[in-house]
């Protein structure tokens, strides 16, 4: 007898071509790229008359890991360097929700109504799961955004607090070699990315929020030790008395701080970025610290020992990079992650390994 042949609910499909290992449009763009790359005078001499497309054409370089590109960047900056340092470098750092990029807006749109030019650097989180980043600081300050006097250039933190740092000194160097007086750094917020941010500026300034009796419990000691100066924000509508208090009991806190080595005690005023009340008044206390930092010889001082804090941070780049970048190191690496995962070692033994492997091979070099 014959058997009927059923339909079965599995099939098997028709395979596909194995894709190449290597991305092929990926290459070609990094080609288009390095041929795209132009002479450094081109790049130096478009920065020095004001070329925006130019000047941010550099900045990429500078943010560039490519090594072609660090190199190109490192002859930029080092001939823009000497036209560089006559602007004022402002650091704004605050709570969350505290209103940082309305305040810069607010703040950019007064100095360019003043006659400056204003550049403003936006250091923008990255995830640490997808390493991506908004970067949505232009549509934030879509009114300081389209000013021809001003600048706006997002750049991820990537993760690495250290190479924010290198790339946002010498992005300063740029702006300030394409004559922008006022160049404005925003952090990401109260963190450790405070620590760079102050190592780069000339006034450090802390934005807070009414009801600051609450937030000072939420922020460090440290980053009100490093501010230079402290702006209560929002003080406006029904919000003025409790500005009021947030500034009073600021004002308290920091009498328990030690003279900073400025000699200038910070000052805390209040204002609203929204209605722009008092921004003048923001601008003044900074003016103010620049005159006396100036005078009393502080202001040279710091923009020294910063440049040579740039020196340490790149070292510390460069000897990680080389480290991780070394075959010894990176065959070993999976093998002892995965014993410190199964408790045979720990994590400071395989540590020491590796660096006694990685300095081995360098001494026998």
């Amino acid at each position: 007898m014959e058997k009927k042949k059923t339909e079965s609910a599995l099939r098997v499909n028709e395979g596909i071509e194995t894709p190449e290992m290597v991305n092929v449009h990926a290459v070609e763009r990094l080609k288009a790229l390095k041929q795209n790359l132009l002479p450094a005078e081109t790049y130096i001499q478009g920065i020095q008359n004001g070329d925006i497309v130019l000047l941010s054409k550099a900045i990429t370089l500078v943010e560039s890991a490519l090594p072609a590109h660090q190199q190109l960047a490192q002859e930029v900056i080092t001939a823009c360097l000497p036209f560089s340092g006559k602007a004022i470098r402002l650091g704004i750092t605050g709570v969350p929700g505290a209103g940082k990029s309305t305040f810069i807006e607010a703040l950019g749109m007064f100095l360019i109504n003043q006659g400056k030019k204003v550049a403003v650097l936006a250091i923008d989180p990255s995830s640490q799961r997808s390493k991506g980043s908004i970067l949505g600081d232009k549509t934030r300050m879509e009114q300081l955004a389209n000013q021809p006097a001003a600048y706006i250039r997002p750049s991820a933190s990537a993760g690495t607090l250290g190479g924010v740092a290198r790339k946002t000194r010498e992005t300063i160097v740029l702006c300030e070699a394409a004559g922008f007086d006022t160049v404005i750094v925003e952090t990401v917020g109260v963190g450790q990315s405070e620590t760079a941010v102050h190592s780069m500026v000339d006034f450090f300034l802390l934005l807070m929020i009414s009801g600051a009796g609450d937030e000072l419990q939420g922020i460090k000691r440290g980053i009100m030790e490093m501010a230079d100066g402290i702006a209560i924000n929002k003080a406006d509508g029904d919000n003025l008395i409790r500005a009021a208090k947030a500034r009073s009991e600021c004002e308290m806190a920091l009498h328990l701080f030690p003279q900073p080595a400025s000699g200038v005690s910070p000052v805390v005023t209040t204002c609203s970025a929204l209605t722009n009340v008092n921004i003048d008044g923001v601008w003044k206390m900074v003016t103010d610290y620049i005159a006396k930092t100036e005078l009393n010889g502080y202001l040279a001082k710091k923009r020294l020992s910063q440049a040579v804090q740039v020196m340490y941070d790149y070292i510390d780049i460069q000897l990680k990079a080389h480290f991780f970048a070394d075959r010894n190191v990176n065959e070993s690496l999976p093998a002892l992650e995965q014993l410190i995962t199964e408790n045979s070692i720990s994590a400071y033994q395989a540590a020491t390994g590796l660096l006694e492997k990685y300095f081995g091979k360098q001494e026998e070099k």
